[in-house]
């Protein structure tokens, strides 16, 4: 863990910087770097339509990282994964080309108060278009989900079951595999929301038998503008297109045309091939680590960071201090808005998030305007710990003047 900074360049342009926005997105590891630089001068081309040699070593390169995906999630079938732009794409794929054509008035769909507005907006606005019920699940004064009120949500006519892995707020790691159960046992598939936990958590989809799963590459040490969705086998058949236009298609003429099916039929227009590869290049990266030492290194920052900020007067910290959590920490500063913490902490060279990190809804449950969000990753160290906390600590003097 000491040396892993070094693998990434931005903090030799930046050798000051505190980068604790890692929720929002981690920064890019060397390989990837290098590997985009190489494509773009030496090997660009699209994808599945060139018979030319530079076309068809780009569509085998974009192929494999499809393979790998699905080995990186536990999965021996590449056509279980369609890449997407990211996690938001990838949940609204689902939303309008798997359960709207199953939906009808009466039906229902749940939540939970944590998610992200992507994993909550596209459901609300499905649910009002198709007649159906968004039932929103709550949470324990602790930040966890009320496992009990949950189950009573979850009946015969709910439709689909749209969870987060870990909220990108609270930190939040959720009992996924008991959630699944829930779901199952009342017949509805699941998505998950996986985002925050790609980078580093056991995925696997064979253990937890996911029957959709999202997560974008920024995330975890890779490119913006890709992402992956995982399609459980029993549902791959039916997936529609989202996008129409070429590369999708089976024939067309003048009245008919039919297409391709997923994952195929999700790769509308020229994909992002430098993303993908990208990508590939992230997870292997992500497969020299040992991810449970990384899991720990977070964890332990974050419960040290939670235990100072506890001493510091006028400091809440959402979800308290006892909760488990990831590298995630949200708190509020009595008198302080978030945004002028923010910009304080930056003249400190301090990089954190303040507002509402698209999770509105759980602000308003938690019955916090908003706050600030810091979230560690693997070149983090403890030191930088203590500098925030002096920085804070400036900041109330500051401003108590």
């Amino acid at each position: 863990m000491k040396n892993i900074k070094d693998r990434f360049p931005i903090f030799k342009s930046h050798p000051d910087l505190i980068y604790l926005d890692n929720a929002a997105t981690t920064q890019r590891v060397d390989k990837v770097d290098d590997l985009l630089d190489e494509f773009n001068r030496k090997d660009n081309a699209t994808i599945h339509r060139g018979v030319y040699e530079l076309s068809a070593k780009a569509t085998a390169r974009y192929e494999q990282v499809r393979s790998k995906v699905a080995g990186f999630l536990g999965s021996d079938n590449p056509n279980t994964i369609a890449f997407t732009k990211g996690t938001t794409e990838s949940i609204n794929v689902v939303a309008h080309s798997f359960i709207k054509k199953r939906l009808r008035a009466g039906d229902n769909i749940v939540v939970t108060v944590m998610e992200h507005h992507a994993n909550f907006v596209p459901w609300q606005a499905l649910c009002k278009e198709m007649g159906c019920e968004l039932r929103v699940a709550s949470l324990t004064p602790e930040g966890s989900i009320d496992t009990l009120a949950f189950e009573r949500l979850v009946d015969k006519k709910t439709k689909m079951v749209a969870i987060t892995h870990i909220s990108n707020v609270l930190g939040t790691i959720n009992p996924i595999e008991q959630l699944i159960e829930t779901a199952h046992a009342q017949g509805a598939p699941v998505l998950v929301d996986a985002a925050q936990g790609a980078a580093l958590y056991d995925l696997d989809v064979t253990k937890l038998n996911y029957d959709f799963l999202a997560f974008s590459a920024h995330k975890l040490f890779g490119p913006f503008g890709v992402g992956i969705l995982y399609v459980n086998p029993e549902y791959m058949g039916d997936m529609q297109p989202y996008t129409l236009g070429g590369g999708i298609i089976q024939s067309v003429s003048a009245n008919e045309v039919t297409f391709q099916s997923y994952p195929f039929n999700l790769d509308a227009g020229t994909p992002n091939v430098s993303g993908v590869l990208g990508l590939g290049a992230a997870i292997d990266f992500l497969n020299e680590l040992n991810r449970a030492e990384c899991i720990s290194h977070t964890h332990e920052l974050a419960n040290r960071c939670v235990v100072e900020l506890a001493r510091v007067k006028g400091i809440r910290i959402l979800g308290g201090t006892q909760m488990q959590r990831s590298g995630i920490v949200s708190f509020a500063l009595e008198n302080i808005h978030p945004h002028d913490v923010s910009s304080y902490l930056n003249g400190d060279g301090i990089a954190v998030r303040a507002g509402l990190h698209c999770a509105q809804p759980l602000h308003y449950f938690m019955k916090e305007p908003s706050t600030i969000r810091i979230s560690f990753s693997i070149y983090n160290a403890d030191n930088e710990i203590d500098i925030l906390i002096d920085s804070i600590k400036s900041l109330k003097k500051f401003w108590e003047q």
